[in-house]
Order: structure tokens, then C-alpha cells, then sequence
């Protein structure tokens, strides 16, 4: 086919979206709909597992040294522990910062404190607070922390980190499935409106077979029409997604102390993923459209 000949089918593709607008619509709206349900799960899933990643924050070792290590061997453990490729970041916590936090976990026994301790904080351990990259492997690091030679004790909760590793796999789970129930229902719902659109013009399929039309020659204004439709509702979804995200975002943010508590500071902003969620529904609707629109005129072109 020449080059002429195919854009004169594209342009009769895009002209045919005007001639009949009601079902045009009608694909674009359905479309739309289908875009934004499986779009809205995998960004609600994206944002699940960047929260669950998030919480590997409060999962700490705390690290105590031997009473009485010198500044050269607490020099050498903070370089040791630093060097451990699961370890994300070192805290220093002096022996009066540890007395400090002792006396702020247990409020009732300030008395006891104040009368028998006071400020002393000589016979309290020198330490770090150390955060990891990887959750998972906590218990590892740990061991490598306490076979340290100025480490009295290393003390972390693994039962947080399997805690994660059984809810990340529980969320990817349930959201793997509502994507994947959501593109099915989705899939009939266009293959159902796309039908509907080719069957309210089958006579014009037929008279065109019949004048001896090749069976590209047919599918090609279908092909485009349902590619520009698919596209437009890709946009469409981006528009509303982007509108609603923005908003959830805001109200979302505004609550800091709470975001912290669950790990919400690990968001993520609409800003930083814009442009593959515009391309990722531009594309899929395109595609949806263009394919529901190709599939539904067979049937009617074998004549």
C-alpha cells in the first residue's frame, strides 16, 4: 500500500471519531474508567511498598561498648561498624545521652535517679544507633557488630524485620491481584464497547468487502480510530490522576508526626514519577484501544 493510500485510512480513522461521536465516546469514557482503576492500584501499590521500605528507618541495632573503652577504640568500632555493607548510617550515643534516654523511658523512677545517680553517668556504656539498609539481613550485621572486640552487646528486633518481609509479600500479593482482576473486567468492558461500535456500522464493513476492500483496507480507519480514542483517554486518566494524587499528597503531608510513625515519609511525589505514568497510560491506551477496535471487525469481515 502506498504512503498516500495509508494516510488517507488514517485520516478516514480520525474523521469516522467525529461521524460517530456517541460511540466514540462511549469507548473513551470506558477507556478512561479502565485506565484510572488499574493505574490507581499499581500507584496505590508503588506507594505500599515504598512505605513498607520506608519502615526499615525504625529498625535499628543499638550498640553498647565496654565500660571504660577508650576514644581510640571507639574510634576503630564506629570505622569497623561503618565498613559493613548492610550498615546505612552511625549514630554516636555518649554515655550521658544513654543515661539521659534511660531516664526519659522510665518517668517513674526519675526519683530513684535524681537521689542515687544524679548526672553520674561514669558507669554507663558508650554506644551507637545504627540503621540498616536491608532489614532482612539485620540479624547478620548484628553478629558482625558483636564479634567486634569493643562491643559489649548489640541488640536489635528481628521480629520487626520478618514482620516486613511477611507484609510486603502479603501487599504484593492482594494488590498482584486487583491489578490483575481490575485489567481483566477492564479488558471485557472495552472488548464489549468496541464490539458495540463496529457492530452499529457492520453494513458499512460489508459493502466495503464486497467492492473488493482487502481486509487491512477495513481495519486500518478502525485501527486508528481506536488508537486516537485509547490516546485521548490516556490523557484523559493522567489529567484526573494527577489532580487527585496532588491532592492526597497534600493531605497526606500535612500530617507529619503521623507520616513518620507509619513510615508515610516515604511517599512518593507525583513530581518524581510524572512522566512514566503519562507515557505507561498514553501507551496502554493507545494499545487497548487500537487492538479492542482490530479484534472486533473480524467477525464482521469474514462476509
Amino acid at each position: 500500500m502506498k504512503l498516500s493510500g495509508i494516510k488517507y485510512l488514517a485520516d478516514q480513522g480520525v474523521e469516522n471519531i467525529w461521524k460517530n461521536k456517541m460511540m466514540a465516546f462511549a469507548t473513551f469514557c470506558v477507556l478512561l474508567i479502565s485506565l484510572l482503576l488499574v493505574g490507581t492500584a499499581t500507584l496505590l501499590y508503588i506507594n505500599m511498598n515504598s512505605m513498607i521500605l520506608g519502615l526499615n528507618d525504625k529498625n535499628e541495632i543499638a550498640v553498647h561498648l565496654k565500660v571504660g573503652a577508650e576514644e581510640e577504640e571507639i574510634k576503630q568500632a564506629e570505622k569497623d561498624i561503618k565498613a559493613l555493607p548492610n550498615v546505612k548510617s552511625v549514630e554516636f550515643v555518649s554515655k550521658e545521652e544513654e543515661l539521659k534516654r534511660q531516664k526519659d523511658r522510665v518517668p517513674s523512677a526519675e526519683p530513684i535517679f535524681n537521689n542515687y545517680i544524679g548526672n553520674d553517668a561514669s558507669f554507663m556504656p558508650d554506644g551507637f544507633s545504627i540503621t540498616v539498609n536491608d532489614s532482612e539481613a539485620i540479624d547478620d550485621t548484628t553478629n558482625a557488630i558483636l564479634a567486634m572486640p569493643a562491643v559489649l552487646n548489640a541488640t536489635s528486633a528481628p521480629q520487626v524485620a520478618d514482620f516486613l518481609k511477611e507484609l510486603r509479600g502479603v501487599v504484593t500479593l492482594v494488590a498482584g491481584a486487583i491489578v490483575i482482576a481490575l485489567s481483566i473486567v477492564s479488558m471485557i468492558m472495552i472488548s464489549n464497547t468496541t464490539k458495540a461500535s463496529v457492530f452499529a456500522r457492520r453494513e458499512e464493513i460489508q459493502i466495503m468487502k464486497y467492492v473488493g476492500a482487502t481486509n487491512a483496507f477495513i481495519r486500518l480507519p478502525f485501527f486508528v480510530e481506536g488508537m486516537v480514542t485509547g490516546l485521548f483517554a490516556g490523557v484523559g486518566s493522567f489529567f484526573i490522576t494527577w489532580v487527585a494524587y496532588q491532592s492526597v499528597y497534600k493531605i497526606m503531608t500535612a500530617q507529619e508526626s503521623l507520616m513518620n510513625a507509619f513510615g508515610m515519609g516515604h511517599l512518593i511525589p507525583f513530581n518524581s514519577i510524572r512522566l512514566w505514568v503519562l507515557i505507561a497510560y498514553i501507551v496502554i491506551g493507545s494499545f487497548i484501544g487500537a487492538l479492542g477496535s482490530v479484534i472486533s471487525t473480524r467477525r464482521h469481515i469474514d462476509v
